[in-house]
């Protein structure tokens, strides 16, 4: 590891922790030539996970674009930011579960869909009306009533 302050090659790993989620690995480091100390984080190198349009494309993963759905989905609704952001992270997690790098969108809007329902009807019927491309009054209430009775 080189040190960030002098470019020389040998430091010394004075310190090392978890971070509090168990997501990575906190060294603390003296460089062995100007003694100056800085710190440094290990995490795995997760492979990308690659999203089958229904069109046939295929593009990277972007969890902040399924944040913003959500977001959307919940907005002026009482739900905490914490809440929104770990059922992305719940989705996330679960893709990465899954034996291939690549999922179909589909997959994706279903486990979304999944969750909000638990989180939130009203942000679930927000989302399911976008994601199943609702085009009529009849098909919002058909959703409706599945809900009800559920």
């Amino acid at each position: 590891m080189k040190c960030p302050y002098c470019n020389y090659d040998e430091t010394q790993v004075i310190d090392t922790r978890e971070t509090e989620n168990l997501e990575a690995t906190r060294r603390r480091r003296e460089c062995l030539k100007c003694n100056k100390r800085f710190t440094t984080y290990e995490r795995v190198e997760e492979a990308d996970i690659v999203v089958v349009k229904k069109d046939g494309r295929r593009e990277r993963f972007q969890r902040q674009k399924v944040l913003n759905g959500v977001l959307e989905a919940c907005e002026k609704r009482q739900i905490a930011l914490e809440k929104i952001e770990k059922l992305v992270d719940d989705v996330e997690s679960d893709l990465r579960k899954r034996d291939s790098v690549e999922v179909e969108s589909k997959i994706i809007g279903e486990l979304l869909m999944k969750k909000l329902k638990s989180l939130d009807k009203v942000a679930y019927i927000r989302f399911a009306s976008v994601y199943r491309e609702f085009e009529d009054v009849e098909k919002f209430e058909e959703e409706l009533e599945k809900l009800i009775k559920k």
